[in-house]
């Protein structure tokens, strides 16, 4: 995707005379009002990326994982090593599953190497998961661009397609394209008018400030709405579908996303909008069947809701408090959707139903191995 006209991915590797090079994303806790650029140069940095959301979206936690495992097989190859690395990135975000599935691939790949071979070996494989998520997403977007083409057929010509997205499924959460954001992407490129409803996504407002300035850099027509507003729109007819992203899905078809996403679904159902989830096949945990019982929902500080950032008159950006001091916050991070509130997953298969036996039919390779 482009910032001011030039490509950008959110995670790469550049040549700077070493052997390896440097891993740099964008760290997006200054977006949308500063594009700041970032070096990861060991674990403890990639740690810190990660926990801190300088970078975040299941997909991209993974791929920055990857990567931190291979800068760390460059600094110590050894089975202790290996081993403590995973167990430190593991612990930075307990519920996007794609964090665990990327370092049991590394692992898992490297384990059987001699040392002298598993540096170049986890920097090929962290890469060839950036292309892999770049890949999928184009896919999801276009098994998207299909409900998008179908909707606007029935409206009248020139009529955009109206769509509801919650937090930021996009290309910041993502190596390239996004998930939710893929689709529409897409779309725009297929001459479809879309118009698209911004979520805030409170308390950290990754809606308002990840998914507007991207929407914004691409001249997609959007407004930022309060969390609140989702259901009112549905009421009154003016959503035709709703597209979210996922951190992780169960074996069954619950979906775990970012807090407000169940209440999206329920106003979804209630006034009979179609409600998608764009699921990259990476994002299924295939050892769970229960969201409620199962997932482990990450309670981040307080402060995420007590205070907010922003740019003040004078252009500086600054944290303020909202609340009085002395009140106590609860911030879960994530809920969880029941896979009967879900109208279809749109995968880099297809779209099917959230069912164990539609994702079991999408996936028979995955959901075999996970019975074994």
């Amino acid at each position: 995707m482009k910032i001011g006209g030039k490509p950008y991915r959110s995670i790469w590797r550049e040549a700077d005379g070493s052997r390896w090079g440097l891993v740099k994303v964008i760290d997006q806790r200054w977006l949308p009002h500063e594009l700041r650029i970032e070096a990861l140069r060991d674990r403890a940095t990639f740690a810190t990326a990660i926990r801190d959301m300088w970078v975040r979206g299941a997909p991209l936690i993974g791929a920055t994982a990857a990567y931190g495992m291979a800068v760390q097989m460059a600094e110590d190859p050894s089975d202790a090593s290996l081993d403590e690395t995973w167990e430190l990135l593991h612990a930075t975000r307990p519920t996007a599953i794609n964090l665990r599935w990327a370092l049991d691939d590394l692992r898992d790949r490297l384990r059987p190497l001699p040392e002298a071979e598993r540096a170049a070996a986890a920097y090929a494989r962290a890469d060839a998961i950036c292309e892999e998520d770049v890949e999928i997403n184009r896919r999801i977007g276009e098994h998207g661009l299909r409900l998008i083409r179908e909707i606007a057929a029935r409206k009248p010509p020139g009529e955009p397609v109206r769509i509801l997205t919650h937090c930021n499924a996009g290309w910041p959460a993502t190596v390239d394209w996004g998930t939710a954001t893929a689709p529409i992407y897409q779309a725009v490129e297929a001459g479809i008018p879309v118009h698209v409803f911004v979520d805030e996504t409170r308390p950290r407002n990754q809606g308002a400030q990840l998914t507007a300035w991207e929407l914004n850099s691409h001249g997609i027509p959007h407004d930022l709405i309060v969390d609140n507003a989702g259901g009112h729109l549905m009421q009154h007819g003016l959503v035709d579908i709703v597209i979210v992203g996922t951190d992780r899905t169960t074996a069954n078809g619950d979906v775990c996303n970012k807090i407000g996403t169940y209440l999206k679904a329920l106003a979804a159902r209630a006034n009979n909008v179609p409600f998608y989830v764009a699921l990259p096949s990476p994002t299924i945990d295939w050892t769970v069947r229960d969201g409620l019982k199962e997932i482990p929902i990450e309670e981040r500080p307080a402060a995420e809701v007590t205070h907010v950032q922003g740019r003040d008159a004078e252009g500086r950006i600054v944290t303020v408090q909202i609340s009085p001091d002395g009140t106590g916050a609860r911030n879960p991070a994530f809920d969880v959707t029941p896979a009967h509130l879900v109208t279809g997953l749109i995968t880099e298969r297809g779209i099917c139903a959230a069912s164990a036996e539609a994702l079991a039919a999408m996936f028979p390779e995955r959901a075999g191995a996970s019975q074994r």
